[in-house]
């Protein structure tokens, strides 16, 4: 196939104004097959460039890495129903996703093995500065932050129906959850192949 001249890609084989067609569908969060539709370019086509974009922004994003200020931690769990029987954290068929919460910033999302003080607390070293406040709920995934260097952090006992003590509270990230798993709802979801690159690391803005 003839390349075509495109200044924002390399070796392109379509034409600018078709890439900013397919930009603007993303941001305003159509599916591939709805853009595919819209403008005329095979889906497998638009879900390549659908990828690349997210890519680019896990990119950017990396440039404000570690998060600094007050930063609410959390786990959530994401994919088939609860199995009957099997309740509370590492629910059987579910995907474990961890998160940090920038307020009025960004969200940091990972998806780990299992919620252990040793799987929470590397992430947290890894992306959140030291001088950073954390809030996070009772989970003993959190206890020895202050062995860690965090000396500002404050839990929230939602075991005791305790959700919010004045500044004190994780309703960012746990609003970020309802928000991530109402959006996959309209995407049905994950592929495998886009599974996988979760799993690596994954930013997105509020």
């Amino acid at each position: 196939m003839n390349t075509v001249k495109n200044k924002y890609i390399k070796h392109a084989h379509i034409s600018e104004r078709k890439f900013k067609e397919i930009l603007k569908c993303f941001c305003i969060d159509l599916t591939a097959t709805q853009t595919s539709n819209l403008i005329g370019i095979n889906r497998n086509t638009i879900n390549k460039y659908y990828s690349k974009f997210r890519v680019r922004i896990v990119d950017l994003c990396n440039i404000d890495s570690p998060f600094a200020g007050e930063i609410e931690v959390d786990e959530s769990y994401f994919g088939v129903k609860r199995v009957k029987g099997k309740r509370g954290r590492g629910a059987r068929g579910k995907t474990i996703v961890f998160g940090l919460l920038k307020r009025d910033g960004k969200v940091y999302t990972e998806i780990v093995l299992d919620t252990q003080k040793a799987t929470l607390q590397a992430i947290i070293r890894g992306k959140v500065s030291i001088e950073s406040i954390i809030y996070y709920d009772g989970w003993r995934g959190y206890n020895g932050l202050v062995d860690v260097v965090y000396d500002k952090h404050f839990r929230v006992n939602h075991g005791e129906n305790e959700f919010a003590n004045g500044h004190n509270h994780i309703n960012g990230i746990e609003s970020f959850w309802s928000y991530a798993k109402i959006r996959l709802v309209k995407f049905r979801g994950l592929s495998k192949q886009e599974n996988r690159f979760c799993k690596a690391k994954c930013f997105y803005k509020r």
